[in-house]
């Protein structure tokens, strides 16, 4: 459920944006050719990864930080670069969720690389290889178009609300300032925190939690600060904003996925 609601909300209102051609102005060189552009991937994407056939979501904030989600819960994280001509590049680490399953060969984090070409607000074209840290290679080929959520802007008035993770049952309470505090009566982790705003241009938030309290399996949890991302659905009633975090303890990686529900 908690995967299907990501891909929901980024997918499935993604439409192009309107396509310009560069260099319309008649600002073109001698040999035909329109001037580079300063190319950005920033926005919300959607799509599918042509290797496993699963859909793929993700978030680019306006400093070129990123999170993709691939529908079995795997996220990619990592910082990205984009060259003028629209190429970009980033490293990334790879976890499994948290509350899922774990890669084939037990183990439940590894690092990656994306290459790719970004055609700004309209497609994201990315090829991914990475390792588990078991020793198994993956890899994938995404297609991803531009979701115009990113162009919603961003503002702690509009996500302060109390919420409901539909998988976990947290419940989570985010102020106006964007005081995050939360509590999961199955587990008894305690959550606070806080939502920054990144560029209120664009529909992204900047995420910190720190877990304490945990019982049972979320107990490796307790006293670590997971940092992400955010997307608010600002189109549905009640609320919607989902999160994605992710960090590491001494001795391993964890990632988490929230998708809260507005009480």
């Amino acid at each position: 459920m908690i995967r299907r609601a990501w891909i929901t909300l980024v997918v499935a209102a993604c439409s192009l944006a309107a396509f310009t051609l560069a260099g319309c102005n008649g600002k073109y060189s001698l040999s035909g050719n329109p001037p580079p552009t300063n190319a950005t991937a920033t926005g919300v994407w959607g799509g599918t990864d042509s290797v496993t056939g699963l859909s793929v979501s993700g978030v680019i904030d306006s400093n070129g930080n990123a999170v993709f989600i691939r529908a079995d819960g795997v996220q990619f994280v990592g910082a990205t670069q984009v060259s003028s001509g629209g190429a970009l590049v980033a490293a990334v680490v790879v976890y499994t969720n948290f509350a899922g399953n774990p890669f084939g060969d037990g183990s439940t984090y590894g690092l990656g690389t994306l290459n790719g070409m970004v055609v700004t607000g309209t497609s994201l074209t990315l090829s991914l290889s990475f390792t588990t840290n078991g020793g198994t290679s993956g890899s994938g080929s995404w297609s991803l178009a531009f979701n115009t959520l990113t162009n919603s802007g961003s503002s702690l008035t509009a996500i302060s609300a109390n919420y409901t993770d539909t998988a976990s049952g947290t419940v989570i309470s985010i102020q106006a300032d964007g005081v995050v505090t939360g509590q999961n009566a199955t587990n008894s982790c305690v959550l606070n925190g806080t939502v920054t705003i990144i560029n209120s241009s664009y529909d992204t938030y900047q995420v910190s939690l720190t877990y304490q309290n945990c019982t049972g399996s979320y107990a490796v949890l307790n006293g670590l600060t997971l940092t992400g991302l955010a997307v608010f659905n600002p189109n549905t009633s009640p609320k919607q904003l989902t999160i994605t975090l992710a960090g590491a303890s001494a001795t391993s990686k964890y990632g988490l996925l929230l998708n809260l529900t507005g009480t």
